[in-house]
């Protein structure tokens, strides 16, 4: 969507007294408010279903799509975005599902898109600073508010098998949410946090995610998981935005399908 900036000039002239007053026209298309909160569109739990993420990048043309997890992927990631490949930057977090098998898990991280992950570290996409935190919260290996009971994946590892390494962990505690990781993000800083749990604004949400948040410096989080379209505040101003499944967010929250 766009509006348009115009300049006027009109040229007089006088022959009279010989002078010259000049005006000129000048048309310019400049981009509105409207489309700066479409230039990153974010697409909760697709659960196989792009078809929606495809349509919005094709008629909002977003500099960039960040995806909130939950792909349930028969094929690559790439394949299954390949219509838009050439249209927009694609960026992901995972989610609990991504590591239901070895096939759904393989056809993330190891697809073309393999080095969009944004789990656990700070991206700049369209301007802003974007951090991710994939995965989700398991009793076995941290459930807040419960202290967790592993401080870490190679605290885990170190009690197992010696010969048990972190490529031989088992997909199910790969998709869990670690203490050590969690924490270490503290120490950076970013506007967006996509996650795939949710904060405290969520009546099955987590505090300490809004927690992460505030210590980062970030204004707003964008969450999948919960398949709710919802915006919300929590504590310290932070806005969030719970994106359904197969639903696509603009940068206010705003739900274009």
């Amino acid at each position: 969507m766009f509006v348009w900036e115009i300049e006027i000039y009109v040229i007089f002239i006088t022959y009279e007294h010989c002078s010259v007053v000049e005006f000129r026209i000048k048309i310019r298309r400049k981009e509105d408010a409207m489309s700066q909160h479409e230039r990153i569109l974010f697409a909760g739990d697709p659960h196989g279903n792009f078809k929606p993420l495809i349509a919005a990048v094709h008629q909002y043309h977003p500099q960039a799509v960040v995806l909130l997890g939950d792909y349930d992927l028969d094929m690559p990631l790439d394949i299954c975005l390949q219509e838009i490949a050439d249209l927009t930057e694609v960026w992901w977090i995972a989610g609990n599902h991504d590591f239901e098998t070895p096939v759904k898990y393989s056809n993330l991280f190891n697809s073309a898109y393999s080095d969009r992950n944004l789990h656990l570290k700070v991206t700049e996409i369209a301007g802003l600073r974007v951090v991710g935190l994939s995965g989700v919260f398991l009793g076995r290996v941290w459930y807040p508010p419960q202290k967790p009971k592993w401080l870490g994946k190679y605290h885990y590892l170190d009690s197992q098998l010696p010969d048990v390494l972190d490529a031989d962990m088992p997909l199910k505690y790969k998709s869990a949410i670690w203490h050590d990781e969690f924490e270490s993000l503290k120490t950076l800083r970013a506007d967006i946090l996509v996650s795939h749990e949710a904060p405290g604004s969520h009546r099955h949400g987590f505090k300490v995610i809004g927690e992460l948040a505030h210590a980062m410096g970030v204004k707003t989080i964008f969450h999948g998981h919960l398949h709710e379209n919802y915006i919300g505040f929590i504590k310290n101003n932070i806005k969030v935005c719970g994106v359904a499944d197969a639903a696509v967010s603009d940068l206010q929250g705003n739900m274009l399908t």
